[in-house]
């Protein structure tokens, strides 16, 4: 990734990691998800900035190359929009093209409810519109469930300890590439459901999967629990939310997240209409949770289609 460069600036006391490549007013900036950084973007930047635009992501507080928080256990989602908005600032980008994937989507949601002349248009890999805050479906899921393992503080830091950060990286890789969420028995934790001897999936190499290492070697993991996981059912506090910018939903038809109760349904509803009027919603096919590093053409061709449309 020669032609993407790397520095750091300083935002809310932190200084974060940014990568960029391109240049011009139309700009486009990146939202990565967990177990990812910056990096998880790489094809779509290079693609954004060949079609004409400023391409820029950045690892979050406590993620990958990006300074951690004094406190980290005292993170929240408030914090990355903070800090996203604070980088636009230093940046000196008045508007952007928001691209969330994951957990990256709830910021870029909240940022066009909270700042919505700050946000051209936004695109969401795998996450419909929501906030953090207490959820049914949540609820509903069994104790076992990755995303109720991982709030209980010390469970996920004794069960990721018993791997070097690599393995932990690969099994989260493996398991969320899968078409259910990642559920345990109750005698079993979160990484005892990979066999060791499971192969990375095919679309992601070695080298990948060392990079994604290296980053969390630096940052660790305690940051990346609090935020989503353990800051997850906190309500954020915006009520009665309207999403006006043109939004793309792009969901792998093989994303476990669709197994989530009444996702599916939710995601074509009425409901979700009213809040985000302007949305169109894109099913790929073989897509998965990590739709844009599996079929990365096939996402930068929906990608490019909805920055021409929007981008005048």
């Amino acid at each position: 990734m020669e032609e993407i460069k790397h520095s750091h600036v300083e935002v809310n006391g932190l200084k974060l990691h940014v990568a960029e490549i391109g240049t011009g007013p139309k700009v486009v900036l990146f939202l990565h998800g967990f177990p990812q950084t910056w990096y998880t973007w790489r094809y779509q930047m290079i693609a954004a900035a060949k079609a004409g635009y400023r391409a820029v992501a950045y690892d979050f507080r406590g993620y990958g190359f990006s300074e951690i928080p004094a406190e980290p256990e005292k993170g929240s989602f408030i914090d990355l929009v903070e800090d996203t908005i604070s980088l636009l600032d230093s940046l000196g980008i008045s508007k952007a093209f928001l691209f969330g994937t994951d957990l990256g989507s709830f910021p870029a949601y909240m940022i066009a409810v909270l700042y919505p002349e700050r946000v051209a248009g936004i695109v969401s890999l795998g996450v419909p519109f929501k906030l953090p805050g207490p959820s049914d479906a949540r609820d509903l899921m069994p104790e076992g469930f990755y995303c109720k393992r991982w709030q209980e503080p010390g469970r996920a830091e004794a069960d990721f300890g018993r791997f070097d950060v690599k393995t932990v990286i690969k099994n989260i890789y493996i398991l969320f590439s899968g078409t259910k969420p990642p559920t345990a028995r109750e005698d079993q934790e979160i990484m005892d459901l990979v066999d060791p001897s499971t192969p990375l999936p095919p679309w992601l190499s070695e080298e990948d999967l060392a990079v994604y290492a290296s980053s969390y070697l630096k940052s660790g993991f305690r940051y990346p629990l609090q935020v989503p996981y353990r800051t997850l059912g906190i309500d954020c506090g915006i009520t009665n939310p309207k999403v006006e910018a043109p939004t793309l939903l792009i969901m792998g038809e093989k994303d476990y997240a669709l197994s989530f109760p009444a996702n599916a349904d939710y995601i074509k509803s009425d409901k979700l209409k009213h809040i985000v009027p302007d949305l169109e919603t894109v099913f790929v096919e073989e897509g998965n949770h990590f739709v844009h590093e599996k079929l990365p053409e096939e996402v930068n061709e929906l990608m490019i289609s909805f920055l021409n449309e929007h981008g005048n």
